[in-house]
């Protein structure tokens, strides 16, 4: 075999790979003989068709079979010769080929660049510890409580107000008619939360046990049966019970009956889960500060066709108006994406740093344990999803690649409260045609932090 660098420019190298004829012609001596073990054709016993006979019937297809496999070869032997570290997949160019021929073809390679990292020593960046405040964790609690309501009967002569619970069963008619799903039985509505139909709880106020209350609901305009969808409704329910919630005792009980052991484990349930929220936020905010620095500090020749692939993977989903007007954008997007994914790589590699499976499966379970109720779906989506956990791995790795440079850099820490967390991921989160490296953040929801109980197992 006989390669030469046939062009060089920038990261993009075009190597001339030539294979002698006769190397092709024992590749396909070798094949034949392998076939003849295995063909069987009319009139001869398998293992006795001649080459010959094989070749004349199956030659191009052979040929094909033998070319394809001495390119794979070639080209991988062409690269490690030259010690070219690939990025992406190389392309091969036949110039000459056929039977009796020498194999000829170019070979072009877009390969990775050299790095230099440059010290981490001299970087800045502000890391972010937040306390949650006392009443933000008492009103998540008072929530809690307003969710859980336990109910006791009310007499018999009381009547239902905004807050109570109204047990009823009903039938329900539209222009007279029955239809499915028209009758219910034993409905459990909090008057006031408008659960059911717009304007049903409001007309249920006033009504006391065993009435017979008729009232006219709009079904939904997204109502399974189309014929119904908006259709005024009439409903005559007959009122089985009416309750009043009763006063929730905030105490280990209460605790007990959300899943902790006690007052004080609750509340630390909870504060950790509004703080890991917050700190997920913030913990992008200073990685975004960290990476700036890095991508600004460093100069790269990229490769094109990374470049290229890291687009049409951003603009997949986009029409293409939409990828001609945001052309440029999405190329500083890509470059930059490559540019710091390349940095990384390297100080991860010259670090030694690596990622194990056992790595891989506590972090699955570490997410199967924050979704409570959910941890087969979890489970199944990672178990037939490889891409997935290849992509966790991916994520895991930059991680610690991160950390180890926080290890390395001034690292101011930085103690705030909630109130100032919101400034500062208010302010982060504010359109920013110039951010490219990190995915927006998001503010915390503090109404969807749950304890244990809650998700209800």
């Amino acid at each position: 075999m006989k390669i030469e660098v046939q062009s060089k420019k920038g990261l993009r190298t075009t190597l001339s790979v030539i294979v002698d004829k006769k190397v092709i012609q024992k590749k396909m001596d070798e094949r034949l003989n392998e076939l003849q073990k295995e063909v069987s054709l009319k009139g001869f016993r398998t293992g006795k068709v001649p080459t010959s006979v094989i070749k004349s019937q199956f030659g191009k297809s052979i040929y094909g079979e033998v070319i394809d496999k001495i390119l794979r070869e070639t080209s991988t032997k062409a690269i490690q010769e030259k010690k070219i570290k690939i990025a992406g997949q190389p392309k091969i160019d036949l110039k000459t080929f056929g039977e009796g021929k020498d194999l000829n073809y170019e070979l072009q390679i877009d390969s990775l660049p050299d790095i230099k990292l440059k010290s981490f020593e001299k970087y800045k960046a502000v890391e972010y510890k937040i306390k949650i405040e006392d009443k933000i964790i008492n009103d998540k609690i008072n929530d809690l409580s307003n969710q859980n309501k336990q109910f006791k009967d009310k007499k018999d002569e009381e009547k239902a107000k905004i807050g109570d619970q109204v047990i009823f069963d009903y039938s329900a008619t539209v222009d007279g008619n029955k239809f499915e799903g028209s009758e219910g039985k034993g409905v459990q509505l909090e008057l006031g939360k408008d659960l059911f139909l717009k304007g049903f709880d409001e007309q249920l106020v006033g009504v006391k046990k065993n009435e017979v209350k008729n009232l006219i609901a709009t079904l939904p305009v997204n109502h399974p049966k189309k014929e119904l969808a908006n259709k005024k409704t009439k409903f005559e329910c007959k009122i089985l019970q009416v309750k009043e919630a009763k006063e929730n005792k905030i105490d280990d009980n209460f605790a007990k009956i959300m899943g902790t052991k006690d007052l004080n484990d609750l509340k630390k349930l909870i504060e950790n889960q509004i703080s890991s929220q917050y700190s997920q936020a913030l913990n992008s905010i200073t990685k975004k500060e960290i990476l700036d620095q890095i991508e600004k500090n460093h100069e790269l020749d990229l490769p094109k066709n990374l470049i290229d692939q890291e687009i049409s993977i951003m603009t997949q989903s986009l029409k293409d108006k939409e990828k001609d007007k945001h052309k440029t954008n999405n190329e500083k997007i890509a470059k930059s994406r490559i540019k710091l994914g390349l940095i990384l790589n390297e100080y991860g590699e010259q670090n030694n740093l690596k990622v194990s499976d056992d790595e891989v499966k506590a972090e699955i379970q570490k997410q199967i344990k924050g979704m409570p109720g959910q941890e087969k779906m979890v489970l199944d989506y990672y178990q037939k999803n490889p891409s997935a956990s290849q992509s966790l791995k991916g994520s895991i790795y930059e991680e610690k690649i991160i950390s180890l440079i926080k290890s390395k850099i001034k690292l101011e820490i930085k103690n705030i409260n909630t109130k100032e967390a919101e400034q500062i991921i208010s302010k982060f989160n504010k359109p920013n045609l110039d951010r490219s490296n990190t995915e927006k953040t998001l503010s915390p929801d503090k109404n969807k932090i749950k304890s244990k109980k809650i998700s209800k197992k």
